[in-house]
């Protein structure tokens, strides 16, 4: 299942021949200005990254090469600082990958011939074994479809993921990310962080991306600031 997904992505990325990193980062740099962000990089095969403030925190995002296995393409990541209670755990992942990744996992466990753990696995398939998954009457069926929440309690989903960060989740402007398109944002040890793949690779994409981290950003420091 894993593999045949990171197939499908492949042969999704392969078909376009617009890569970001193949153009000029006037585009990118003019929005992070207008968004009041400083921006930096951007030379071909380079990451471009941004950085600003949310609730006087910093935050940094960065657009390019994967740094996950399970992301073909360009990857859009995001870390912010966000000082808030560090035993707060939660997080929000689009299911397919969530599924993906338990498939994997479960692969390596059953596997006899396995007797190490893999240095190359990502910090998230713990994730998934540290956390519960959380659901509660309020999103749609439609969410629930696409994403799957977890976290340490139910208190804290329900405090993080509140009703209008269910809204940016639910409304990627056209044309939008699929349900396959790797996804996740993450409240832990006090910071704020986002990975996704790049898909479609297009500046409106960059745009909500950029709103939901910030949603989430907010929403973390509302309910959990110290």
């Amino acid at each position: 299942m894993f593999e045949r997904i990171k197939k499908a992505f492949h042969r999704e990325v392969k078909e376009r021949s617009d890569s970001t990193l193949a153009q000029a980062p006037g585009p990118v740099s003019e929005w992070a200005a207008s968004r009041g962000m400083t921006f930096s990089g951007g030379t071909l095969g380079s990451s471009m990254t941004m950085q600003g403030k949310v609730g006087g925190r910093p935050w940094r995002m960065e657009l390019g090469r994967p740094t996950r296995d399970y992301i073909t393409g360009e990857e859009l990541r995001a870390r912010a600082e966000l000082g808030v209670d560090d035993d707060v755990g939660a997080m929000v992942i689009n299911r397919p990958l969530k599924e993906a990744l338990e498939r994997r996992a479960y692969s390596m466990i059953t596997d006899t011939l396995q007797t190490t753990a893999d240095p190359r696995l990502p910090e998230e398939m713990r994730w998934l074994a540290m956390y519960d998954e959380i659901g509660w009457e309020g999103p749609a069926n439609d969410f629930w479809t696409r994403y799957a929440v977890l976290a340490d309690a139910r208190e804290t989903a329900l405090a993080w993921v509140d009703e209008h960060l269910v809204s940016q989740l639910m409304s990627w402007p056209d044309p939008s990310p699929t349900a396959q398109v790797p996804f996740m944002i993450v409240l832990l040890r006090g910071k704020c962080y986002l990975r996704m793949q790049y898909m479609p690779p297009e500046m409106h994409t960059l745009d909500h991306a950029t709103d939901v981290f910030v949603s989430a950003c907010e929403s973390g420091l509302h309910a959990f600031r110290k």
